[in-house]
């Protein structure tokens, strides 16, 4: 189960800025995130620590050439939690609660930055982008199961690209939620 020092590591702003790049990217040099992310490289390193306590980033020594650049990389590890995993702790279902909304809240940021981006954005970018408002009925088990699939349908998408390849590949976001519209 994710704990709340996990919720409380990744749901900081620049730490997430930081798990995302490198998701996104690839390893990278302390140096290449800070420039990257318009960070300070101490401030960097500093949360590339906080995120390695919880397994979230790992470092990448076969990559280093020298001794003064430490190389970083993703840990790829899932995190699915829900607040009910802390409900009746006070202090943790209130922290839960309070990554929750930052999750969402930067979800939809990033969702109003590529809106601003895209009309200056190829053609093929624009049309590619999609999203999805479906309305339908469901038990609490087929709304479970759904989202089963939609994970797994993105996963083996994700893993099935050929990052070796001669592409030029974007970094790019899916989120989606779904909820009984009645709550």
């Amino acid at each position: 189960m994710v704990t709340t020092d996990t919720l409380r590591v990744l749901y900081h702003p620049a730490r997430r800025r930081i798990a995302d790049h490198l998701m996104a990217h690839g390893a990278a040099r302390v140096g290449d995130i800070a420039s990257a992310l318009g960070m300070p490289v101490g401030s960097v390193s500093h949360h590339l620590r906080m995120l390695e306590r919880e397994e979230l980033v790992e470092r990448a020594p076969d990559l280093q050439t020298d001794g003064r650049t430490s190389w970083w990389r993703s840990a790829r590890r899932t995190i699915s939690w829900s607040v009910d995993d802390f409900a009746g702790d006070g202090s943790h279902e209130a922290l839960a609660r309070d990554a929750e909304r930052a999750n969402i809240q930067y979800q939809v940021d990033r969702l109003a930055e590529w809106k601003r981006h895209a009309p200056r954005a190829a053609e093929a970018w624009r049309r590619a982008a999609f999203s999805l408002d479906e309305v339908t009925v469901a038990t609490p088990a087929e709304l479970a199961e759904l989202g089963d699939a939609l994970v797994a349908t993105v996963r083996a998408w994700s893993t099935a690209i050929d990052r070796e390849d001669d592409q030029r590949r974007e970094a790019v976001r899916v989120f989606m939620h779904a909820f009984p519209m009645s709550a």
